[in-house]
């Protein structure tokens, strides 16, 4: 199947079935589109919010290693959202930066 100049393939901001990635096929304009805007948005804001309090947290000396560990584990989540809203608006990653890990 080959995809038209107007209609491509868009890495959505959610997995499938198995942790696969999901794809919509289309001119960008649909529901799914929208949909994939909307969370994408909202990942952005989240991402920010969290680095807001990221700074916050590390300035603050009484903060416990529990906490910090969370706040990491936000940070990777926020982070992994990011890399994939950017590889879906078509950047670019070498093999080494798709690797799991």
């Amino acid at each position: 199947m080959s995809l038209s100049s107007s209609h491509r393939a868009r890495l959505l901001p959610w997995s499938g079935p198995e942790g696969k990635p999901s794809y919509v096929i289309g001119e960008g304009t649909g529901p799914v589109s929208r949909l994939a805007d909307e969370a994408e948005a909202a990942q952005l804001r989240m991402g920010v919010e969290l680095l807001g309090h990221a700074r916050a947290m590390l300035g603050d000396r009484t903060v416990s290693n529990g906490e910090l560990r969370f706040l990491g584990d936000r940070l990777v989540e926020a982070l992994r959202d990011v890399l994939r809203i950017a590889e879906s608006r078509g950047a670019e990653r070498t093999a080494a930066e798709r690797a799991p890990g």
